[in-house]
């Protein structure tokens, strides 16, 4: 026997929440504008901002890096999970970088068929200016 679910009346915005919105609006617009429509930012964070698996792909990659991890060619496709793309895509894209330049592809010093896999200084400056960017509208 299926249970049927029951309706729900959609929950209203009070006046309140609607107060609070109205002083954060302008907070949204600068971040959605900072990451659709800017197009002073730097070639190689647009590329990684084109869709939502680069973008995802750029974060975890960037936390890797800075921890301190040795990203080989099979660590760098699994920090996304699948479900944002196929094994083939996440491939492409790491492959399309490093061809672009924005990650460095070096054989790896113990088994040299291993790739290991670091972010250009470009990507590096071009990502913490990004980051900085961002702090300082949290930060107003």
């Amino acid at each position: 026997m299926l249970l049927r679910e029951e309706k729900k009346e959609p929950r209203k915005i009070s006046s309140q929440q609607l107060a609070r919105l109205e002083t954060i609006k302008p907070f949204i617009q600068q971040v959605l504008d900072m990451f659709t429509d800017n197009k002073d930012a730097p070639a190689s964070i647009i590329y990684f901002r084109s869709d939502v698996y680069r973008y995802f792909f750029l974060l975890s990659f960037m936390i890797e890096y800075f921890e301190g991890s040795e990203i080989s060619q099979e660590h760098a496709i699994s920090l996304v999970p699948q479900r944002f793309a196929s094994r083939i895509k996440r491939l492409q894209v790491l492959k399309h970088a490093v061809k672009l330049g924005y990650i460095i592809e070096e054989s790896s010093n113990i088994d040299k068929r291993r790739r290991i896999y670091t972010p250009s200084e470009l990507l590096v400056k071009d990502f913490l200016d990004g980051a900085n960017k961002i702090n300082s509208i949290f930060q107003n």
